[in-house]
C-alpha cells in the first residue's frame, strides 16, 4: 500500500478530486457535506492500474485548520498538491507547501483542478515556478476537472508513477503510529486510526503509549481485518483505554520519550536561487537556517501531535526546544514549527526542525550555548551523539534511532573513540595518584577508578586496563602480581626467604620491623594476600595453614599442642594461635580432653 496526502487552498477541489479518483466520500461529517468545507481528516482509497493500492488522506484547506492538515500530512511520504485553475496560487497553497517543505516531503504531484472553468496554463506555470523555487523542480503536473472527469485518467497514471518512485518502508523498523482519529465501535470498544510509516503491528502486540503498556486487540487496514499490518499503511487499531489525537502508539523501548531536543533549523520557502516567488510567497533564509530568528514560543508539529514549545537559540541555525509534553522521538525526526500569533497575511509556518539530539546535555556555563552549536555542526548520528554523551549503551542508541558505529567497547557500552583512546593513560595516572596518596593500599579499587574517570559502569574500567596495570581482587595496581608498593613487596620477599627452611617459625615483632614490616605494611600485605595473619603479631606465608594441616594429619590422632609444635618445628607462641586458626578454618577439631584431631578431607 501507498499513502499520500492532499494539500492546497480551501475550496480548490481537493475532496472533489479524491471523490472522483476513489468513488468514496472523504468528508465524514454532515456539517462538512452541508458546507462543502473539509473540517476533519478524510480517508479514501483506490487500486491503481499497476495493482498497487493507494490510500489518500484528505486534509482541510482552511487556514484555521492547518493543525489538522499537518496531522494528516505529517506521517505521509508524498503529497498531491491541488491548485484551482480559476484562482491560481493562494495563501493556503503557500502555507501548505511551506509545511511540506518543512517536513522534507520530496515526492509531490501537482493537480490543477477546475480546468473546465479556466485555462489551466497560467496556474500550472505559477505553481511549478513556486515549487522549483522551493527546491522541487520537475514536479509532474496534470490539469483535471473533478466535475467533468477530464484528466482523471492522466492523473491516475501519474499517481501510479509517483507510487512506484516512493522509497520502500522497513518492516523491521520500530513502529510509531500517530493517532489522528479516535472513535468507539459498539461491541469492540475504542478504535484509533493513523498512518503507519514503517515497521509492523500485529494483533496481540503490546505497544506503549506514554510509557503505559497497551494491548492490540484487533487490526483493520482499508476496512479489512488483518492479523498484521506493515508500513506504509493506513491502520485502524482496536484497543482498550482512552486516547486522543496527537498521542502515539510505539514499539516499547524503541523510542526516546523526551520533552527537550536540540534541532537544526531550516526555513521553508523560495530559496533565492533564481526562482520567482508567486503571489503569497515570501523570501526565506537559506536552507540550513544560518541567520533567522524564531519567536520565544512556537507550536511544534510531528505526526498528529501539536505541542507548544519554548525556543532557545544556540547559534549557526540550531536551537533547543523545550516541549510542553514528552513525545516519542528519534534523531532525524523532523518537526514543523509554527507561530500561530503571526499576522494573518503572513504564513504561520516559520521553520522545519530536524532533531539532532533527543537527550541533550545541560547548558550551565557562560558560552555553553555557542559551544553546543559548534558540536551540533557535525553530521548527526552515533558518532556525534557519542562525542556529546561520551558513553551510551546499545539499547539507548537504538531508542535514539541511530545505529552503533561499531562493536561495543565493554558489555553493551559504546564510547566516543577519541575519548576511549585517551582513557588508558588517564587510568594509569589515576592509579599512580592513588598509590602516592596511600602507598599501603594494595591498589586502587575498581569503583574508585570508575568515579575518578567519570565512567558509568565498572566493566568499562576493566576494559581499560593495560600493562603494566593489573587487576586482582577488585583492585588495580602497578606493583606486579602482589599488588603491593615496591618497598612492601621487597620486605615480603625477605620474609619469604627467611621462612623457606622453617615455614612455621613466625618472626618476633622486632624481627618483622627489621625486615621492614610494620603494622601498616603487614596490613597491606595481608589485604593483598601476600601474608597470612594467624594472630596479632603472628604472620606466615599464604598457604601455611593448609600445609600445617597436611603435616598434622600424619600424627597419631588426636594430638596435643606439644606434639603439634614439635611436628611443625615451631614455638608454642605460634602453635597455639595456629591450631585455633585451623579450627576456625574447619581443618581440625578439638576433642573433649583438649586435644586436636584433623578433619577428613572434604568433611
Amino acid at each position: 500500500m501507498h499513502v499520500i496526502a492532499t494539500a492546497g487552498h480551501v475550496d480548490h477541489g481537493k475532496s472533489t478530486l479524491v471523490r472522483a479518483l476513489t468513488g468514496m466520500e472523504p468528508d465524514r461529517l454532515a456539517e462538512e457535506r452541508r458546507r462543502g468545507l473539509t473540517i476533519e481528516l478524510g480517508y479514501a482509497w483506490t487500486t491503481l492500474p499497476s495493482g498497487a493500492r493507494l490510500a489518500l488522506v484528505d486534509v482541510p484547506g482552511h487556514e484555521r485548520f492547518l493543525s489538522t492538515m499537518l496531522a494528516g500530512a505529517g506521517p505521509v511520504p508524498a503529497a498531491l498538491l491541488v491548485v484551482a485553475a480559476d484562482e491560481g496560487w493562494m495563501p493556503q497553497s503557500e502555507e501548505h507547501l511551506l509545511a511540506l517543505e518543512a517536513l522534507g516531503v520530496r515526492h509531490v504531484l501537482l493537480a490543477v483542478t477546475r480546468s473546465d472553468l479556466a485555462d489551466p496554463g497560467p496556474a500550472t506555470r505559477q505553481a511549478l515556478a513556486r515549487l522549483a523555487a522551493g527546491g522541487l523542480p520537475g514536479v509532474p503536473a496534470v490539469a483535471v476537472s473533478g466535475r467533468t472527469g477530464t484528466g482523471l485518467a492522466e492523473l491516475t497514471a501519474e499517481l501510479d508513477r509517483l507510487a512506484a518512485r516512493l522509497p520502500g518502508a522497513d518492516p523491521a523498523a520500530p513502529a510509531r503510529l500517530w493517532v489522528d482519529r479516535v472513535f468507539t465501535v459498539r461491541g469492540s470498544g475504542t478504535v484509533v486510526t493513523g498512518t503507519l510509516p514503517a515497521g509492523r503491528i500485529r494483533a496481540g502486540d503490546e505497544l506503549s503509549l506514554d510509557g503505559t503498556p497497551v494491548r492490540v486487540r484487533g487490526l483493520q487496514t482499508l476496512k479489512e481485518q488483518a492479523e498484521s499490518v506493515t508500513g506504509v499503511a493506513r491502520v485502524a487499531v482496536n484497543l482498550r483505554g482512552a486516547f486522543t489525537r496527537g498521542t502515539a502508539l510505539v514499539t516499547p523501548g524503541a523510542w526516546t520519550g523526551t520533552d527537550l531536543v536540540d534541532v537544526r533549523l531550516t526555513a521553508p520557502g523560495p530559496r533565492g536561487d533564481g526562482g520567482t516567488a508567486p503571489p503569497g510567497g515570501r523570501p526565506g533564509p537559506a536552507a540550513g537556517g544560518d541567520a533567522f530568528a524564531l519567536p520565544a514560543e512556537v507550536t511544534a508539529h510531528i505526526g498528529s501531535a501539536a505541542v507548544t514549545c519554548r525556543v532557545r537559540p544556540l547559534g549557526a541555525g540550531t536551537a533547543r526546544l523545550r516541549l510542553a509534553r514528552p513525545l516519542p522521538l528519534h534523531v532525524g525526526d523532523v518537526l514543523v514549527l509554527r507561530d500561530p500569533g503571526r499576522p494573518r497575511e503572513l504564513p504561520s509556518v516559520v521553520a522545519g526542525a530536524a532533531v539532532l539530539d533527543v537527550r541533550p546535555p545541560a547548558l550551565r556555563r557562560r558560552g555553553a550555548a555557542r559551544a553546543r552549536a559548534a558540536e551540533l555542526a557535525a553530521a548527526p548520528g552515533a558518532a556525534a551523539l557519542l562525542r556529546t554523551h561520551r558513553f551510551l549503551p546499545a539499547a539507548e542508541l537504538a531508542a535514539m534511532g541511530v545505529k552503533p558505529p561499531g562493536p561495543p567497547v565493554a558489555g553493551d557500552w559504546h564510547a566516543d573513540p577519541e575519548l576511549w583512546q585517551a582513557l588508558p593513560g588517564r587510568l594509569a595516572a589515576a592509579v599512580g595518584e592513588y598509590a602516592a596518596h596511600d602507598p599501603m593500599e594494595p591498589g586502587m579499587p575498581v569503583e574508585a577508578a570508575r568515579r575518578a574517570l567519570g565512567l558509568p559502569d565498572r566493566r568499562l574500567v576493566a576494559a581499560l586496563i593495560r600493562p603494566p596495570l593489573t587487576l586482582a581482587a577488585g583492585r588495580i595496581t602497578t606493583g606486579g602480581a602482589s599488588g603491593l608498593p615496591a618497598p612492601v613487596a621487597a620486605a615480603v620477599d625477605r620474609l619469604r626467604a627467611e621462612l623457606a627452611g622453617a615455614p612455621f617459625r613466625a618472626p618476633e615483632a622486632d624481627r618483622l620491623a627489621a625486615l621492614g614490616l610494620g603494622r601498616k605494611e603487614i596490613a597491606a600485605a595481608v589485604r593483598a594476600g601476600a601474608l597470612l595473619r594467624i594472630a596479632e603479631g603472628v604472620v606466615l606465608l599464604p598457604g601455611a595453614d593448609r600445609r600445617a594441616a597436611a603435616l598434622l594429619a600424619g600424627l597419631p590422632q588426636p594430638f596435643t599442642v606439644s606434639q603439634a609444635r614439635q611436628a611443625l618445628d615451631t614455638s608454642r607462641r605460634v602453635a597455639v594461635p595456629l591450631l585455633e586458626h585451623l579450627e576456625r578454618a574447619r581443618l581440625t577439631t578439638r576433642t573433649d580432653d583438649g586435644r586436636h584431631r584433623c578433619r577428613p578431607v572434604g568433611a
